[in-house]
């Protein structure tokens, strides 16, 4: 590792399996000796994580979408500056479930915020820090909202969207990711060792 660190990130809709896919390869890199740390947007602070509990929770029409994308943005600036810029300075590995392409995907492309805003928030707080390596994990809304909205968890606001919704943030996950090199498409539907030793490669060889 250089004195850059290294920077992945999960992405994918709700349920798809990114959380727990970032965890396999937390306790993977680990297991071998390397100086990784895992985290989560929105949250990874305390701050951000109170925001979390308000961005996440209660009714769908809870938040306008240019609020929604202030918090999300106001989340990822205290994360950015407290957490995973220290570490990456520091050149451990970190590992973050979700960042900004999930801003650009639900308050951008699905909600209709202005992505060139939601960028220009974003480089400036991250002086255009790109993650090195992102993981898509690619699942069918119906399946994925489904195991999302069966776990024993409150923050459902955004699987109670309609499911068009959904589909529209599956399409444009896949779009960015087939127009940037380093995203990595995982079929979500594999089993979920398959998957984390697909992953587990991939980031070997690129460390």
């Amino acid at each position: 590792m250089n004195k850059r660190g290294f920077f992945i990130t999960f992405e994918g809709i709700d349920g798809s399996g990114k959380t727990i896919q970032s965890k396999l390869l937390f306790d993977y890199l680990t297991s071998k000796g390397i100086d990784v740390i895992l985290t989560r947007e929105p949250g990874g602070t305390n701050g951000a994580e109170q925001i979390r509990s308000i961005i996440l929770t209660g009714s769908v029409n809870r938040w306008e979408p240019i609020t929604e994308s202030l918090l999300f943005l106001s989340s990822r600036s205290d994360h950015w500056l407290k957490k995973i810029k220290p570490a990456l300075d520091n050149g451990k590995i970190v590992i973050c479930d979700r960042f900004q392409d999930s801003s650009v995907v639900y308050q951008g492309i699905c909600k209709g915020v202005d992505i060139k805003f939601l960028n220009y928030i974003y480089e400036n707080v991250t002086n255009n820090r790109q993650p090195d390596k992102t993981f898509l994990i690619d699942i069918e809304p119906n399946i994925s909202i489904s195991r999302s909205i069966a776990r024993e968890n409150s923050e459902t606001r955004f699987e109670k969207i309609d499911m068009s919704f959904h589909e529209k943030a599956r399409e444009s996950f896949l779009k960015i990711a087939k127009q940037n090199e380093r995203f990595t498409i995982i079929d979500g539907n594999k089993p979920i060792g398959k998957i984390r030793e697909i992953i587990a490669q991939k980031t070997l060889d690129i460390i």
